[in-house]
Order: C-alpha cells, then sequence, then structure tokens
C-alpha cells in the first residue's frame, strides 16, 4: 500500500486552522490574516489544496477559491481524518519569558497536552501573560505536525488557589528534584491510569511551604527527572514524555 495511511497525518501538505464548523460543501470565508498567509506568503494559487480542521470536526481537504484581490473563501470537500482526542493531561507551568514560554507552550501541545495552565508561585519571574500569543503558538504547533487538537488556555492562578480548588480524581505528578524516588518510570507506574496533570515548577524552583503544600496533597505524586537539574522548558519535554510513555496514549 502506497501513500499515507488514513490513520497518520499528512504532515507534506499545508494545514490551517479555522474556527468555523466544518462539513462536505461548506464555504468558510478566510480572515484577513488567513488570505494573506495563504496568498501572499505561501502564494498558493487559486484552486489550489490544503487541509483544514478546527479541533472539533477532524481534518478535512479544501480548495482555495480567490474573492478578490486580498480576499479568499475556502471550499470543504471530504474529511480526511476523523476527529482524535489524546490524554487527559493538564500542564501545569510557572510562566516564562517570551521565546522559552513560546517553546515551551509548542511542545506541550506537540505532547497532547489538553490543557495548558500558568500557575504563579512565589519564584514565578513573569507574573503578565499574553493568553492569546500562548494560543497563536499552540495553534500553530498543531499545524505543523498534524495535531488535530488545540489545548485550553487557561487563566494564570496562584498556586495555593489552584490546590484548595482541584479534584483530587486528577492526580498531580509534581516534578520534584528531591522526590524519594529516583527511578521515574518505578514511580508513574505506582499511578492508577485516569486524569492527570503535570506540574514544573519556575527557575528558582519551588519555595519550601509551596513544597509542603505539595506534599501534603494525596493526590500529589513527586517525580524526579534524573540527576541533572533541568531549565523549566526542558523539563517540561521530559516530564510528558515520560507521563505520555508510562501512563498516557504512547502505551
Amino acid at each position: 500500500m502506497t501513500g499515507i495511511m488514513a490513520d497518520r497525518p499528512d504532515v507534506r501538505s499545508q494545514r490551517l486552522y479555522l474556527t468555523a464548523a466544518l462539513s462536505a460543501g461548506a464555504a468558510v470565508t478566510c480572515s484577513g490574516d488567513q488570505a494573506n498567509y495563504l496568498l501572499n506568503v505561501l502564494r498558493l494559487a487559486d484552486g489550489a489544496g490544503l487541509l483544514v480542521f478546527n479541533g472539533r470536526d477532524g481534518e478535512w481537504r479544501a480548495q482555495i477559491a480567490r474573492s478578490g484581490r486580498r480576499d479568499a473563501v475556502l471550499h470543504i470537500s471530504d474529511q480526511v481524518r476523523p476527529q482524535q482526542g489524546g490524554p487527559d493531561l493538564h500542564y501545569l507551568f510557572a510562566p516564562l519569558k517570551h521565546a522559552r514560554l513560546d517553546y515551551m507552550v509548542q511542545k506541550a501541545t506537540e505532547m497532547g497536552a489538553s490543557v495548558l495552565a500558568p500557575v504563579l508561585t512565589q519564584h514565578t519571574q513573569v507574573a503578565r501573560l499574553n493568553l492569546e500569543r500562548m494560543r497563536a503558538n499552540a495553534i500553530e504547533a498543531a499545524e505543523q505536525c498534524g495535531i488535530l487538537r488545540i489545548p485550553e488556555v487557561a487563566e494564570p492562578r496562584k498556586l495555593e488557589a489552584v490546590l484548595a480548588a482541584w479534584d483530587p480524581v486528577r492526580r498531580i505528578v509534581f516534578c520534584d528534584e528531591a522526590a524519594p524516588t529516583r527511578d521515574p518510570i518505578a514511580a508513574l507506574r505506582a499511578i492508577e491510569p485516569g486524569p492527570l496533570a503535570v506540574l514544573i515548577g519556575p527557575e528558582g524552583g519551588f519555595a519550601a511551604l509551596e513544597r509542603q503544600a505539595l506534599l501534603a496533597r494525596s493526590f500529589v505524586v513527586p517525580l524526579a527527572l534524573g540527576p541533572r537539574i533541568m531549565r523549566a522548558d526542558t523539563a517540561a519535554v521530559a516530564a510528558l514524555a515520560l507521563v505520555n510513555g508510562v501512563l498516557g496514549d504512547w502505551c
């Protein structure tokens, strides 16, 4: 059998995220930015094909139809892939600055996080976040990597508020360099399957009282990430890979 398998993303074709509902025969008018990107940046010709998705209705083939020098309409034809879910995995993190935050959001999206939740701690260096930029980075990662689900971007909340309102059914994998179990695989295998969250702290680590508050919760599982200290964006990739490999949709 040649060609792209039906259950695998076509990473060679141009993909575009839309907010409109998608169905056979639908016509979706592009926003000004989208039309400019397709017509002037990518220089796609009238009638050119691409793939579109909205995070709800799966992935569809579409054809571009110019409706003026600067406008375009996408005509939806047939579905390529049905909507796919992913692990029920929330990613909680202390915000980082600019490019490193962009990178972390993109990688968490690629690793299958369903929610991106900024958490403010005592040592957090960034208190104000551009949530629209975070969402744009998540969409860009999904477009480039064949992902059909866009993670929810939550409002920043203080750690104490997060813990006070937490549903204990969802276990928090707390990335803690001082965790008593040095084997991360063994620590994760001790967790029963179910909804999960991964928590990564700020560059300066959690304050002593914050760490005590985390370890006092029955739903928190401390996890060491090996013998080396990692930067927060690196720790995010390592932790999400471990969780997906042991408890997520990689296993």
